[in-house]
């Protein structure tokens, strides 16, 4: 369920050695740019700001092989100041998102998570907590599930899939039986029985290199299964492609399958995915307080868009979370990449499920 600390670093996890990669991979005929304007679509522009998404840092007590983040035990160094904390605190009320979105690594690890989650609900924003459920079992949180279900926090939980084998194949022997335990933990709290107060949210991702496809029938047969294998409930299941990105990429440059998965991504392109893409309403912002227009492009090095080569070499100083206004945010173009094939294949993907 959790590793060491002692991690050496792949040189692929670097997010140049990433993107290197992902453009090879395709070249420039079927890159994502070059597919928006072969279908005769106009690339998608930020809409008004809606969630704040906050990354705490890549700190986890996990270390699972589909990752985009590369978190682990070992990333305590990549932890969000006690400035940025503050700045971010003074941004949700400054913007005033509907949403706080927070996500690490584990958030629950950072030491200031429960005074974010205080900030953005005296601002009267829905808080979600995206948990990896095993988290909620370490003793020094044993109080964290009362302080969530007091604080009306979403949980959007990880669960690969509804039995213990796939899990723990993609999440570390044990987690299966840990995740159903903080699953109930969660339910005797109120949560996943409906009420709007306690919602409890799982999210799947497939093995391997298959798409994500999940439907109203698979939902009520998640229902049923968790239901009668541990008496769980929940509430809502949402789900979400394997991004080739960091450790994900690095399996698939192992197993010889990154231009094939790429590829399918490419051919499963679904041009009804682009209006509900999480890059149009979401600010991302980094431990460091830097902006990105998603979590994915943060964790390949990809700035916040400009609207064109000449207003980037004249800012000289990029927005951080201390200085981004919503004004400057509406209407702003979007950084793309290849990846953004992994947000808008099949049924599309994003943190909030499927797009399309």
């Amino acid at each position: 369920m959790s590793l060491s600390a002692a991690d050496p670093r792949s040189p692929l996890l670097e997010p140049a050695a990433q993107q290197q990669l992902l453009n090879a991979a395709l070249g420039d005929e079927h890159a994502f740019s070059a597919s928006l304007t072969a279908a005769g679509l106009v690339p998608p522009r930020r809409s008004a700001l809606r969630v704040l998404q906050l990354n705490l840092g890549k700190l986890c007590n996990m270390q699972c092989s589909h990752c985009h983040v590369d978190a682990g035990p070992h990333q305590g160094h990549s932890q969000m100041s006690d400035r940025v904390v503050e700045a971010c605190i003074a941004a949700i009320e400054r913007l005033q998102p509907e949403v706080v979105d927070l996500t690490g690594g584990a958030p629950e690890l950072h030491h200031r998570f429960r005074d974010l989650v205080i900030a953005a609900r005296q601002q009267g924003c829905h808080v979600i907590d995206r948990c990896n459920l095993t988290v909620l079992l370490l003793p020094p949180l044993a109080d964290l599930t009362g302080f969530l279900a007091e604080q009306q926090v979403e949980i959007v939980a990880s669960l690969p899939q509804p039995e213990a084998g796939s899990t723990d194949a993609q999440r570390g022997t044990g987690t299966w039986d840990a995740s159903i335990q903080a699953l109930q933990r969660l339910n005797q709290l109120g949560y996943g029985h409906g009420d709007p107060q306690r919602q409890l949210t799982l999210m799947s991702n497939p093995a391997g290199t298959r798409l994500q496809q999940l439907t109203p029938c698979d939902e009520q047969a998640w229902k049923t299964r968790l239901m009668e294998q541990a008496g769980v409930r929940f509430d809502r299941l949402i789900g979400l492609n394997n991004m080739p990105i960091a450790r994900f990429l690095e399996q698939l440059q192992r197993d010889g399958h990154v231009n094939c998965y790429l590829k399918l991504l490419q051919g499963a392109f679904n041009p009804a995915a682009l209006s509900g893409l999480m890059c149009r309403d979401t600010l991302s912002v980094a431990a460091d307080g830097s902006l990105y227009d998603c979590d994915f492009n943060q964790m390949l090095a990809l700035p916040l868009g400009h609207d064109s080569l000449e207003e980037a070499s004249v800012q000289k100083t990029p927005p951080t979370i201390e200085t981004i206004t919503r004004e400057q945010l509406q209407g702003r173009a979007i950084h793309w990449g290849n990846h953004c094939f992994g947000c808008t294949a099949g049924q599309g993907s994003s943190c909030a499920g499927a797009t399309a």
